[in-house]
């Protein structure tokens, strides 16, 4: 199944669409509660603070996917692109605007002339990882993801006081 869409820059007004679709993906996660960000989190670290940039898959109006990325540093390569999360509803799933995201992310690291694109993807995904194998991408099996999350630091911090 193919669909008319745009995949365009988010704007202010789209925010609340995006935010729905990380709940979404969160629900899907069976980790709905573990979302802390909010509108407002959103719509200042992304128009205010320039922290991030989205792209949205609108169709007819309705923002149905959207990829958020950043800029990072690595020591190896210099700056690179970090794909924080590419989310389509689910409904929407097999339509090509996965596909149309992340083609937009490639393009937009590509004209800012960076060495990496880099993003984490659940090992249960297997789909995700077979399209992203098939685009050129490497799965680097023998890397760990490491989060501290606010508990954590905050203990560390404690620690050194």
């Amino acid at each position: 199944m193919s669909v008319d869409y745009n995949i365009r820059e988010a704007k202010r007004e789209d925010m609340p669409a995006v935010l729905e679709l990380i709940k979404e993906l969160a629900q899907y996660e069976n980790a709905a509660d573990e979302v802390e960000i909010h509108l407002d989190d959103l719509i200042k670290e992304g128009f205010e603070e320039k922290h991030f940039k989205c792209f949205v898959a609108d169709v007819k109006g309705r923002i149905e996917g959207m990829a958020l990325v950043y800029f990072r540093f690595s020591t190896w390569k210099g700056r690179t692109v970090h794909l924080e999360d590419l989310i389509v509803r689910k409904k929407m799933r097999g339509t090509g605007l996965g596909g149309a995201l992340y083609n937009q992310v490639v393009k937009y690291a590509y004209e800012n002339g960076v060495r990496r694109v880099e993003w984490v993807v659940s090992e249960g995904n297997k789909n995700a990882i077979e399209f992203y194998e098939n685009t050129g991408a490497e799965i680097k099996k023998n890397w760990y993801t490491v989060h501290m999350d606010e508990s954590g630091i905050q203990k560390n911090v404690e620690k050194l006081e």
